[in-house]
Formats: C-alpha cells, sequence, structure tokens
C-alpha cells in the first residue's frame, strides 16, 4: 500500500530540515511526500525545492509540493489530501524518530485486517534535543479522555472519504474533531505501536501558550457535543486530566 506523508508548513526553515531528513531516511517502499506551503517568505520554498529533486533519483518515492497562500493550517492539510495518491494518509509535520516509524506503523495497520481503519504509536515533544513531556497513548475510549496523538496517526483513505476533512472553523481542535468524527463508531478500531515513533515540535497550534489551550478546551468540548457524544463537559476535563499526567 503506498503511503502519503502530508506536510504543512509556513516560513519553517527552522525545522522542516529536520522533518524532510526523517521522511527521506524512511524505509518503507512506497511513499509519497505531499508539501503544501502557505506562500513563505523565508528560505522554505528553496529547502522544498531541494528535497523534490533530491528524491527525483528514487522510483519508489513521490513527491507534490505546491507555494501558495491558503486559509490556515487546516485548509492546507486538506489541500494536501486532495493532493495525495495514497491508500494509507498521514499528516507529517514533525519528526519521524526512527528510519523504520512507517514501516512499523504500517505492519500493525496491516496485521489489524480490514476492520482496523488506522493505527498510531506513542510520542514525545520537544525542543530542539531536549524532551519536554512524553506522550504514552495506549488504547482506550473517548468517552475516558483518551485519544490517540494526531502527529502519530495513519489512516486509511476511506476514513477521510467516508467521515469528511478537517473543519476549517476550528482555530485549535480541527484535528480532535475530525478524530472523534470517525472514532466514536464502535467498529472503527485503531492498531497501536507501543513505541515512541514521532518527536512533535513543542509550540504547535494547540500547545502554544494558556490562551490557545483555553481555545483547545473550549473546541474539544464543542467537538464533543458537535458529534452527538454524551457527557462533553465531563470527557474534556477527564481528557485535561490525561494531558497534565503526561508532563
Amino acid at each position: 500500500m503506498k503511503v502519503s506523508l502530508l506536510v504543512t508548513v509556513y516560513n519553517a526553515e527552522k525545522n522542516l530540515p529536520v522533518t524532510l531528513k526523517s521522511i527521506e531516511e524512511q524505509d518503507y517502499p512506497e511513499l509519497e511526500a505531499v508539501i503544501v506551503d502557505g506562500g513563505s517568505t523565508d528560505g522554505t520554498v528553496e529547502l522544498v525545492k531541494a528535497f523534490a529533486a533530491r528524491m527525483e533519483e528514487r522510483r519508489d518515492f513521490l513527491v507534490r509540493w505546491v507555494s501558495e497562500p491558503d486559509g490556515g493550517l487546516y485548509d492546507a492539510m486538506n489541500k494536501a489530501f486532495r493532493m495525495s495518491t495514497g491508500d494509507v494518509v498521514a499528516v507529517c509535520n514533525d519528526k519521524l524518530c526512527k528510519p523504520n516509524a512507517v514501516s512499523k506503523i504500517m505492519a500493525a495497520l496491516e496485521q489489524g485486517g480490514d476492520g482496523c481503519v488506522g493505527a498510531h504509536s506513542d510520542l514525545v515533544y520537544v525542543e530542539g534535543e531536549r524532551v519536554i513531556r512524553k506522550w504514552h497513548m495506549g488504547q482506550g475510549r473517548i468517552s475516558q479522555g483518551w485519544m490517540p496523538g494526531h502527529p502519530t496517526l495513519f489512516l486509511r483513505r476511506r476514513v477521510y472519504e467516508r467521515y469528511g476533512l478537517y473543519d476549517t472553523s476550528y482555530r485549535c481542535a480541527a484535528d480532535y474533531e475530525f478524530m472523534v468524527r470517525f472514532l466514536k463508531e464502535p467498529e472503527n478500531e485503531l492498531a497501536y505501536v507501543p513505541e515512541i515513533l514521532v518527536a512533535m515540535f513543542y509550540g504547535g497550534t494547540s500547545n502554544a501558550g494558556i490562551k490557545n489551550y483555553l481555545v483547545s478546551f473550549m473546541e474539544g468540548y464543542q467537538a464533543l457535543r458537535k458529534n452527538g457524544v454524551p457527557h462533553p463537559l465531563w470527557i474534556t476535563l477527564k481528557r485535561t486530566l490525561r494531558v497534565l499526567k503526561q508532563f
């Protein structure tokens, strides 16, 4: 199965080389990188061009990219999905920790059978080389305040085709709302790899300061209500406690 890794960036010349290097080092045989840049004014576009040129020499690796204004992160993620052609899709804006990260995730997904819609793993939040917090995901249910780490989530394409893309009306929690949308259905199972396979750059949309966290809290509550999940406030509080235990 072909895997599409979606990379969305804007003025990201600091972290983008780390992301692209980790993608380039993957040993999975059928990879596609889809890079959507929001019209960067630093050296981001030059980094993307250089990466695409290097990958032209590999027959098993396809790069699609565009640089143009967009409506923000979630609009860019939707655009990247529409450009992609993979059987399995993952958003990859951070660092894959091991050269076999994609292979491990895909092995778990395939072992789960056709009823398994995706797979996920553990992750760490990092500033440079310093680990800020570890996120041990395990398995669970929405009602327990559990949710997989979106940066580690690989999903079969049919999930997006059935449940739709990211809701761009959300400022911080469109990824959470998207996951609620399909994980509230008990038939949608995820495989789990109990290893740290992704290092997430600290300071993303939902974790950059207390103000953004409060917005994320309220939007998470709204996402549960929108999707008809019972006891949305209680679940949101339990989810917050799970996050605090990670530090």
